[in-house]
């Protein structure tokens, strides 16, 4: 399952990200985003836990908890959208011919 980890410091690095999730169960990939041309924390991160179960319980341990001074947003990843998918169904060039 992918995790969405909102509200991080901006302090927190990828390794410190894992760390939150491994007493819950197997990481396979954690990663702070950063902004492309600053390197700079973008404030939330993604966790990949194979295990589901695993995953559902550092949800409930972690939605809420206080990180460095920040009250953390976690639940499970939902799709990227698109700019597609935000003109889907609503005006569109071709509408107009």
């Amino acid at each position: 399952m992918r995790i969405y980890v909102g509200n991080l410091n901006y302090s927190v690095t990828s390794e410190e990200l894992r760390a939150m999730f491994e007493p819950f169960g197997t990481v396979e990939w954690a990663e702070v985003q950063t902004k492309m041309r600053t390197g700079r924390s973008r404030g939330f991160g993604l966790v990949d836990m194979p295990d589901d179960d695993q995953a559902r319980s550092a949800i409930d341990a972690l939605d809420g908890k206080d990180i460095d001074g920040r009250a953390l947003s976690v639940n499970e990843s939902r799709p990227r959208r698109s700019v597609r998918d935000l003109y889907a169904g609503g005006w569109s060039a071709s509408a107009r011919r």
